[in-house]
């Protein structure tokens, strides 16, 4: 059997094992709330599972941390033979993509199929735009929330009488209510499982479902209003109880042994700090302050597991354990400072920064990198698409950066001041992005963008000629069509290729583009000096290292080992911990040994675990490229630093040898309705990146039926 045969059907053997596992995850949750679950399963389980080493911590390891992490390890296994199937020889590489990667032709009815499930249902509405898949699935999980809320109740009420209720000097309302505000917070741990996976940017779960974290956050939000409003809910019925009850000094009270109340209270408070100031229109206008109380997290998180114990916390624990995992490993490689070669200063108040970059890191079109300037700001990271394309720019990673807020103006003011910048300190972390692409199963791509929107098909335009021009592939047909304010923002249609000559001068792409200014009636008379594109070129450090995958060019690999035996090693030092220290205080009777102090090693064990491994693989890997690195950027060959104004002014825009047609168009909006409509192909790639309106325009047509041959696909990196 060929080799390439053989790779594939292994990787769909490891999907099909992951979707058992998965499937049997599910089956765990939908039965928790049972009878069925709780007086045969649970007794079963606890026999097999109890130990000396683990006593009732080895339960919920078992049934919802292991599965979890087993998934994820796997995925990455999946995810290393994905990426080695899209090998950067070009002969090879063509015979795999066809036989085995995910870009694969398909027919147009296959590609309707799918596309059925990924057209937009909901456009307008509070979620923003929902597609059939994210319904569906929206629809799923309300309904394990209703389940487990409703077979909770039924269960626990039915043996509360009022005789019970009396023996406790209750009543039989009381007594519900007492319950009820229990089994809220139970609902409240379910989503907070789910609430870590859409922000672990580096996570191998996210790709195995097609979705990156940058378009998850938008889940990260839902699941975060879900998981307050019931944790609110519950503190609150919690608190009319005792009021009730009239015991209201319950608040106060931090048992050792059992549930602490004081510190569910301080975990709720840090909880509705980070979530008032993460509402749409304060983390709009007050960004910052959004930013800095979302920081809040790890307090709320640490409260939590010293309210219910860290046993219970296994529950919620996967996807905290791997965001863990990639915030460390993010950790780690914003303490390098990277490469900054130069700069280009357009006249629209835009600038490009181009890095040196090792030439192992590969990354996928619409990629996104975080950027910290500390001499801007500290703390601040702010997400930035990749316009470059590793295939075509082996060596160097560019970013385009406008005017969206004081932070980008601030660091285009220190770059435009003629003082000049001989170097520009920079951290960064990424990149994030697909683990891979599909846009060559369209015949045509229709990408619609607003002012800085644009930047995403910089690298998919790339990546098309790449694959034309490189490796012989039919590539679709590109309309573009680009809406800016004023005429000065043409300018960025200079990034689309920028400096390719000879090699775009016989680019058989075919890319057409309608450029809308609609701020201004007529074109400018006259270009100024102000109007020229300005350089500026770094001197760079000996310390500052080209950008590079943290855990190198295997970083899949290495997170599957990171992943696999942080959790043995967290396993082996629990154990040893449980039966030569706590074991011999408690005899796993849980009435002894206190249940904070228990949170505390189990909270110290995970973080420990991470660290050593993550820590292990990274200087290993570091050891291996360090030299490497360093040679390339001695071999540089970067200007002297300053400025350079450029030739190019606003009037030569947009004339590149690769475009067929460009038509600006001024004081007018795009009629999208008409274009789309007249759009020729049995499959059409829709994308659009801009002003939330836009991508609203765009899918309202999409899903309107008026062209059954539209595929919508936004790309949005709004939060």
């Amino acid at each position: 059997m060929d080799f390439t045969v053989q790779k594939k059907m292994f990787r769909i053997a490891i999907k099909l094992l992951i979707l058992v596992v998965f499937l049997g995850s599910i089956m765990i949750w939908i039965m928790n709330p049972t009878s069925t679950y709780s007086d045969i399963w649970t007794p079963y389980i606890h026999a097999k599972t109890n130990s000396t080493y683990l006593g009732n911590q080895g339960e919920p390891l078992l049934l919802y941390m292991f599965p979890i992490l087993f998934i994820a390890a796997l995925g990455c296994v999946y995810l290393h033979l994905e990426k080695k199937c899209g090998t950067k020889n070009c002969s090879e590489r063509y015979i795999m993509l066809v036989n085995c990667c995910p870009i694969e032709k398909l027919t147009a009815e296959e590609i309707n199929g799918i596309s059925l499930w990924k057209r937009p249902i909901f456009v307008k509405g509070p979620l923003g735009i929902v597609f059939w898949t994210e319904l569906a699935f929206i629809v799923m999980f309300i309904a394990l929330l209703v389940w487990s809320f409703a077979v909770y109740l039924k269960i626990g009420f039915s043996p509360i009488t009022p005789q019970l209720a009396a023996k406790y000097e209750e009543q039989v309302w009381e007594a519900q209510l007492s319950l009820a505000a229990f089994r809220l917070g139970s609902l409240g741990n379910i989503c907070l499982a789910l609430l870590f996976f859409p922000v672990a940017r580096g996570s191998s779960v996210l790709p195995l479902v097609g979705l990156t974290s940058e378009a998850s956050i938008k889940y990260h939000i839902w699941l975060g209003h879900i998981t307050m409003v019931l944790f609110t809910a519950h503190g609150l019925l919690y608190i009319i109880y005792w009021i009730a009850m009239n015991q209201l000094s319950e608040t106060l009270k931090w048992d050792k042994i059992w549930i602490s109340n004081v510190a569910g209270e301080l975990s709720l408070l840090f909880g509705l700090g980070m979530w008032v100031t993460s509402f749409a229109r304060i983390r709009r206008q007050m960004f910052e302050l959004f930013f800095y109380t979302h920081n809040l997290y790890t307090l709320f998180l640490i409260f939590f597991v010293l309210h219910i114990g860290i046993s219970y916390s296994f529950i919620m624990m996967p996807g905290l354990y791997l965001f863990l995992i990639d915030r460390y490993l993010r950790f780690l490689q914003s303490r390098q400072k990277v490469c900054v070669l130069s700069s280009l200063l357009l006249p629209c108040e835009t600038l490009e920064l181009n890095f040196s970059k090792n030439t192992g890191l590969e990354y996928s079109p619409t990629s996104i990198i975080f950027i910290n300037v500390p001499s801007i700001s500290k703390l601040q990271w702010h997400p930035f698409t990749i316009t470059s394309n590793s295939n075509l720019e082996p060596e160097t990673l560019s970013v385009v950066i406008g005017r969206g807020g004081s932070w980008s103006q601030k660091l285009y003011q220190m770059l435009s001041t003629p003082s000049s910048v001989e170097r520009l300190e920079v951290a960064v972390e990424g990149p994030y992005g697909p683990a891979s692409t599909h846009f060559l199963r369209h015949d045509s791509l229709v990408m619609v963008s607003g002012g800085l929107g644009i930047t995403p098909f910089f690298s998919i335009i790339r990546e098309l000629i790449f694959q034309s021009t490189t490796l012989g592939t039919k590539t679709p047909q590109i309309l573009l069509i680009c809406a800016f304010r004023n005429s000065a923002d043409l300018t960025m249609l200079d990034f689309i290729l920028p400096g390719y000559g000879t090699l775009i001068d016989s680019c058989p792409v075919k890319l057409q583009i309608e450029a809308y200014v609609t701020r201004e009636k007529h074109p400018p008379m006259s270009t100024a000096d102000k109007d020229l594109i300005r350089k500026i070129s770094f001197k760079p450090n000996v310390l500052d290292m080209p950008i590079s995958a943290i855990l190198g060019p295997n970083s899949w690999l290495w997170l599957g080992v990171i992943i696999s035996c942080s959790f043995v090693l967290f396993i082996v030092m629990l154990g040893i911990i449980t039966r030569f220290y706590i074991y011999p205080i408690d005899h796993n009777t849980n009435m002894i040994y206190p249940l904070s102090s228990r949170a505390v090693i189990g909270m110290l064990l995970i973080c420990g675990s991470i660290t050593l491994t993550a820590s292990a693989v990274v200087v290993m890997n570091k050891k291996q490229n360090a030299n490497k690195a360093r040679q390339n950027t001695q071999f540089i060959d970067a200007p002297s630093p300053g400025f350079h104004s450029t030739d190019r002014e606003l009037e030569s825009f947009p004339k590149q040898s690769f475009i067929q047609a460009t038509n600006v168009h001024y004081g007018s909006r795009p009629d999208l309705e008409m274009i789309l409509s007249k759009c020729e192909g049995s499959s059409i790639g829709v994308l659009v990146c801009g002003p939330r309106k836009m991508r609203h325009d765009v899918a309202t047509i999409c899903s309107s039926g008026l062209v059954d041959n539209l595929h919508f696909e936004t790309i949005s990196f709004s939060w």
